[in-house]
């Protein structure tokens, strides 16, 4: 199973975004992150890491992720998350995908037995082309 990460400035937008998300997703884990640490705004590179790590369901038995798919919202979040996707042990990649249409992509594309982390990938950055009106 392919895992999500949701990377936002903001905690209670990953949460948020997620949440969303999560409608979607079946038993897909999706795992929010956001905010300085401190109650501010901003990203962390370790907490990041923490959750690319809990998507892919390291440290528990259920280990059995093939990879893990990290959507960001902008600016610093792209950097800190390439820092964290480098520290991690689990593989990921970043999506190059608008953050709340990426992740509801990636959580319909990951319910699918066969998803892949490049497939998941892939739905989530098709989310450039959705058309609202």
């Amino acid at each position: 199973m392919v895992g999500i990460v949701v990377v936002s400035h903001s905690e209670r937008a990953a949460e948020g975004i997620a949440e969303v998300a999560a409608e979607m997703a079946g038993d897909t884990r999706i795992e929010p992150v956001g905010g300085d640490g401190k109650g501010g705004i901003g990203t962390v590179p370790d907490a990041i890491e923490d959750a690319i790590d809990a998507a892919a369901g390291e440290g528990s038995d259920a280990a059995d992720a093939d990879g893990v798919v990290v959507l960001v919202d902008l600016g610093s979040a792209v950097m800190n998350a390439d820092v964290a996707v480098e520290l991690s042990e689990a593989e990921a990649v970043i999506a190059d995908a608008p953050v709340l249409e990426g992740a509801v992509n990636a959580a319909v594309a990951a319910t699918d037995p066969s998803a892949t982390m490049e497939s998941v990938r892939e739905q989530a950055e098709a989310a450039r082309d959705m058309e609202k009106l």
